[in-house]
């Protein structure tokens, strides 16, 4: 993307003491690179982005980051996302929304979150592996 530095807010409610931060590593923000390569989720090359992308979160932040959420409420981006294409991509099919982009709103959803799963399971896999104390 050509960028060097990101901005965002750190709210003082969520940082005071005695609250734990429970981080999300995607909620509905595939990067745009990524759609226009291959589709997003739509692709399986998405479980190995997504994999590299928890890798990173979990190198970089696994010091003060206790609890990890992989995907935020992954049915509702797969179906409001791939079927009804009310949200970004807004793909679904024309008997759906005349304003889709295009889309199969009898498949994508499907793809979607089966790829999701593999991501999710990617992920998992990597911070289980590299990542967890085991304590006993």
């Amino acid at each position: 993307m050509g960028l060097d530095a990101y901005r965002f807010s750190i709210s003082w409610s969520r940082v005071l003491p005695r609250l734990e931060s429970y981080v999300t590593l995607f909620h509905w923000d595939v990067p745009q690179a990524l759609e226009d390569e291959y589709g997003g989720f739509l692709s399986p090359k998405i479980v190995d982005d997504f994999r590299d992308f928890a890798n990173l979160c979990f190198q970089r932040f696994g010091d003060r980051v206790k609890h990890w959420i992989t995907l935020n409420e992954p049915w509702t981006f797969a179906v409001t996302s791939y079927d009804y294409g009310t949200t970004a991509p807004g793909r679904c099919s024309a008997w759906r929304n005349n304003n889709c982009t295009g889309g199969n709103s009898g498949t994508e959803p499907y793809v979607v979150t089966h790829n999701q799963i593999l991501a999710h399971a990617a992920a998992v896999k990597v911070y289980r592996t590299k990542y967890k104390v085991i304590t006993t």
